[in-house]
Formats: structure tokens, sequence, C-alpha cells
């Protein structure tokens, strides 16, 4: 967190990307898609986690999209040893100004802090700039530090298959951002059904406690 709010406060270019209100397209996103799930956290490791940590996620947690400690350990561990580390990245924060003039800030509420529209879209809108000094910008957030990291991935799909693979990173970011939020959902929704099951028979014991009432 306290990296993130660092690159908040360090970056002035973030407050013109708020001021420019470039249109969102709408993210579709579904939290229970553990296909897109799983693709997306295969995405995030393979071209952001080495700029970008989850330090507030553990490997271990990928178990909730269906994948096995072997898998996660085989397939999507590639700086860490045990299965129970955090998602941390070896870059420092002396190294991030370095070489991207502000450090590349920990991702794991990005998605609560600026939505997943705006993700999806920020990621579909880089377009190369000669007079970037990496050779990239960005309509939603213009003069960003950070270059297109997904270029090569967009440069060998269609547009649509780019989209889907945006689709499914920003699905895996907005799961980080609240890992429980399903299973809250399915609580609440129980929860609210046995209230009113409750409701029914006690309005049913009141109508029987009071008829003889005058």
């Amino acid at each position: 967190m306290k990296s993130l709010l660092a690159a908040l406060l360090a970056s002035p270019t973030l407050l013109l990307a708020a001021e420019v209100g470039y249109p969102l397209d709408h993210a579709p996103i579904d939290p229970r898609d553990l296909v897109s799930l799983q693709s997306g956290a295969r995405t995030f490791v393979n071209y952001c986690l080495g700029c970008h940590g989850l330090q507030y996620m553990r490997y271990n947690r990928l178990t909730d999209l269906g994948l096995a400690e072997a898998q996660i350990r085989d397939n999507l561990m590639f700086s860490a040893e045990k299965v129970g580390e955090t998602m941390k990245i070896a870059m420092t924060v002396q190294e991030g100004k370095a070489w991207f003039g502000v450090p590349p800030p920990d991702l794991s509420v990005v998605s609560r802090s600026r939505g997943a529209d705006w993700i999806y879209t920020y990621l579909r809108t880089f377009h190369r700039d000669p007079k970037a000094a990496h050779g990239w910008n960005n309509m939603v957030f213009p003069n960003a530090a950070m270059p297109h990291a997904l270029w090569k991935v967009q440069a060998e799909q269609s547009a649509v298959q780019y989209d889907a693979t945006v689709r499914d990173l920003v699905n895996f970011l907005v799961y980080v951002g609240e890992p429980s939020a399903q299973s809250r959902k399915s609580i609440g929704i129980v929860v609210l059904f046995v209230l009113g099951v409750l409701f029914i028979l006690a309005y049913a014991m009141k109508k029987a406690f009071w008829k003889d009432v005058r």
C-alpha cells in the first residue's frame, strides 16, 4: 500500500490522467469464470510481475481459481520458492525510480482504486509515440511512465483475441482486489433467504397469537 501511495503522490501525470476524461469501455469480466481467471493469472505473472507486485496476495490463494499447488508452483512461480509466499517483485523502489521515473505501484488493490473499466480501457489504448521516452503513449493515461508491456501479445493476436486477453487480466486483478467477494456474496444471499423465512414464521406466529385477541 505504501508503494502505491508513493507512486500516486510522486507522479503528476496521474492527476493529468484524471482530468482528461477519456471515455471508458465496459470491462466484460465475470468473477465466476475460472478459465478466465486462470488465463489472467498466467498473463500477469508472465508480463506484469516483473515490475508490479501483488504484495497482499499469496500464491497458494490461487487454489481458489481451481489450480492445484503443483500447477501453481510449476507454471506461475518464477521468483518465489514457497507456494505460501506473497507475489512480490525483486525490483527495489530505487531501481523503479531510476528506470521509470517513479516506482511501479503494487497492483493488489488497483481494481478497487481505479475500477475494472479504467484498467480495461487503459490496457487497450496504448499507441506509438516517438516523442515518448519508451516509444509509447496512452489515451487514458497520457505520458504514463509505463511502456506497453503487452505489445508483443497485441502484435501476435487479433483485436478480438487481445481484448479477451486484457479482459482475463482485468478479471484476475478484480479477483485479487477482493478474493473473498464471491463467497461473501453467496453467504449474503443465504443470510437474506434465512431472514426471509424467519420473517414469514414470525409473522405467522404473530397472527396465531393475536387471532383471539379483540
